[in-house]
């Protein structure tokens, strides 16, 4: 996840007194012009009871350590019901499965619905499933494409690969090898980073490009302010208006040590970030947590995941061969980071629009689903 750069923008602005003014609410635009920027309690039941109870803890231990395990409610699902295919299988607008050998490398997808093809491209921490929410509106006008980057979940994990020039390459191939000559894209976080550098690569396979809470790297990443000031704490609420300071923006960068602390221990990572970051924490379910611990709790998932964040450096020197792109482009911004995409992106595309999404955090698709669907489907509309 990428807490957006205006998480941690913003926590510098505000150590040094800016102050941003919204220029839009939600459903109302902005033309992108320079101008504009602006516990269980314990019961003594017998013995029987308490066997049960420390039989059901093993189990649940069991499950949270091995690495193989996909998540689910407690209770109320089995394992296997949360393979990427089941998962898949599960959504209305006859999903399905698929991979891809594109670029050097296996994509994984999710596809499903018909029309007018949407590719929707996910981020850190998370796989194609933070979109489920909004996929089978989506597939009722459009044929819908959830991938998981290089890297990511059910696609392969090379060793190298992972600025967002050439994973904009694995996308675009993907394209092709489904047949498509253009197509729209939605990209969150990282895939926001990803949908730009596609816009930027290959103008003529893009129809409009739906940025989610992030812009694609620029140099203000070298400014970001890690420690917080006397009386500001490092966990979030989920308010718009505490500061948030991107320490995993460096953790990701070290070499080995993240992979030796995190395999097997993910779901820890995951519950602090949405705890401290989501509006509403019950927004991403049990469910929903167990599974993305799953897709980040091995070596190669969590290097994977750091090659995201190592290679914002060659991102920016990229980005300064772009220029500002004449493709279409909606943004969809949280509370947080919406005066920030205000600010930037207009520097970045010739036709942008910036939406404030209100009463949602950096993580829009779950905290508002119903919001990113209405402006999608209103933006990719023929």
């Amino acid at each position: 996840m990428l807490t957006s750069i205006l998480g941690a923008r913003l926590s510098w602005h505000f150590a040094n007194g800016w102050v941003f003014e919204p220029a839009i609410e939600m459903g109302t635009a902005s033309t992108g012009t320079s101008a504009n920027r602006s516990p269980f309690k314990r019961a003594e039941f017998g013995s029987l009871i308490r066997m049960a109870i420390s039989a059901l803890s093993i189990a649940a231990g069991i499950a949270t350590a091995s690495p193989v395990f996909a998540g689910t409610e407690r209770g109320s699902q089995n394992m296997a019901d949360t393979s990427d295919a089941a998962l898949a299988s599960s959504l209305p607008g006859d999903f399905r499965n698929g991979y891809a050998e594109v670029n050097g490398t296996r994509i994984h997808y999710v596809e499903g619905g018909k029309g007018t093809p949407v590719l929707l491209l996910p981020g850190w921490p998370e796989t194609w499933w933070e979109f489920h929410k909004i996929m089978p509106e989506l597939a009722k006008r459009h044929r819908v494409i959830a991938v998981d980057l290089r890297g990511m979940g059910g696609s392969a994990k090379p060793g190298l690969g992972y600025d967002k020039k050439n994973m904009a390459k694995d996308i675009h191939e993907l394209t092709q090898a489904l047949g498509y000559k253009q197509v729209n894209i939605a990209g969150h976080d990282i895939g926001a980073m990803v949908a730009y550098s596609f816009a930027a690569n290959y103008p003529d396979a893009t129809l409009k490009i739906c940025l989610i809470d992030v812009a694609h790297p620029e140099e203000s990443l070298y400014t970001l302010s890690l420690l917080p000031p006397p009386g500001h704490a490092v966990r979030g609420t989920g308010e718009s208006t505490h500061p948030v300071y991107l320490w995993w923006f460096a953790f990701n960068q070290l070499p080995d040590l993240p992979q030796q602390l995190l395999a097997g221990k993910s779901r820890l990572l995951i519950d602090w970030l949405f705890d401290s970051q989501l509006r509403n924490p019950a927004a991403i379910s049990e469910r929903d947590r167990a599974i993305y611990a799953a897709a980040y709790s091995q070596p190669d998932a969590i290097r994977a995941g750091n090659g995201w964040y190592q290679t914002f450096g060659q991102d920016i020197i990229d980005a300064k061969h772009y220029g500002q792109i004449a493709t279409p482009v909606l943004a969809l911004a949280g509370e947080r980071n919406y005066p920030y995409l205000c600010e930037l992106l207009p520097t970045q595309a010739s036709d942008v629009r910036v939406v404030k999404v209100n009463s949602s955090s950096h993580y829009v698709p779950e905290d508002q689903p119903e919001a990113v669907v209405r402006e999608l489907l209103g933006f990719f509309k023929s």
